[in-house]
């Protein structure tokens, strides 16, 4: 697959090769910004890096490159994200959480339809802890639960939430439990951010990864309609030609899209 910034390992990457070269990783400067719609995200790979300064929005990882674990540097990032200068369609302040559907090789995997004591309304009938439809609904709803409860984010039903779907995850090789495990994940988003102003849930993928994991959505699916976040573009240029092209599910329009300049990720926020 084509070379799109994938948040998980594009920095850590150019880094490793600035260390191989024998030279220090120095502060990248910033491509020109268009006034009002350049932003940026950034998470565990950047940390106690130099950040970008004057990014109109801020999309900041809350997990570590897992599913089941937490940004270390979270909390600085949130306070550097703070600082966007606002102005676009999108919020100031947005986060994003990477996704899973490991099955029984997880360090947890569900056996009941409760969780943190509350008894979940499951679409897929009864979960009992086998790998299927069920029990990845269950799985993914947990999931998104720790990410709003206890990974350190005040106030979770304010944010919008950007749910990162790729294949350097662990995933099942039958779509349909992967979908299945997304929607547990987007309808507790929803659940949390209803009523919110600049608060949801989206779509952080390529086409290529979203149809290799998920497959096609049905338009029933609490995945068909949100937002899709673009990777894929090497220049500015780039990222505004890929808002012009479709969702990545029935009903969706691109949001927003990503470019990769200097080793960090910068995101357009599409007209």
């Amino acid at each position: 697959m084509a070379h799109f910034g994938m948040k998980m390992a594009c920095t850590f990457l150019a880094l490793l090769g600035l260390s191989l070269a024998g030279m220090a990783p120095a502060a990248a400067a910033p491509p020109p910004r268009t006034q009002g719609l350049i932003g940026n995200d950034v998470s565990w790979p950047q940390c106690g890096k130099s950040l970008p300064a004057g990014q109109a929005f801020a999309i900041v990882g809350v997990t570590g490159g897992l599913a089941n674990n937490t940004n270390p540097c979270l909390a600085q990032q949130l306070a550097w994200a703070a600082g966007s200068t606002g102005g676009t369609a999108q919020p100031k302040v947005a986060l994003y959480v990477n996704t899973a559907n490991p099955g029984l090789a997880g360090s947890w995997w569900p056996s009941s339809n409760t969780y943190a004591g509350t008894q979940i309304a499951n679409p897929y009938g009864t979960c009992g802890g086998a790998v299927d439809l069920a029990c990845s609904y269950m799985y993914g709803y947990a999931k998104a639960y720790d990410d709003a409860t206890i990974r350190g984010v005040n106030n979770p039903g304010n944010y919008f939430w950007w749910l990162d779907v790729e294949t350097g995850n662990s995933w099942q090789t039958t779509t349909a439990l992967n979908r299945a495990d997304l929607e547990g994940m987007a309808t507790y988003f929803k659940s949390i951010t209803s009523g919110a102003a600049g608060a949801g849930v989206g779509i952080y993928s390529t086409a290529s990864q979203w149809g290799t994991i998920a497959g096609t959505v049905p338009t029933s699916s609490p995945l068909a309609g949100p937002p899709s976040w673009l990777p894929g573009a090497n220049t500015l240029r780039g990222a505004k030609s890929n808002c012009s092209v479709p969702g990545l599910t029935s009903g969706s329009r691109v949001s927003v899209t990503q470019y990769v300049s200097s080793g960090l990720d910068y995101d357009y926020s599409c007209p």
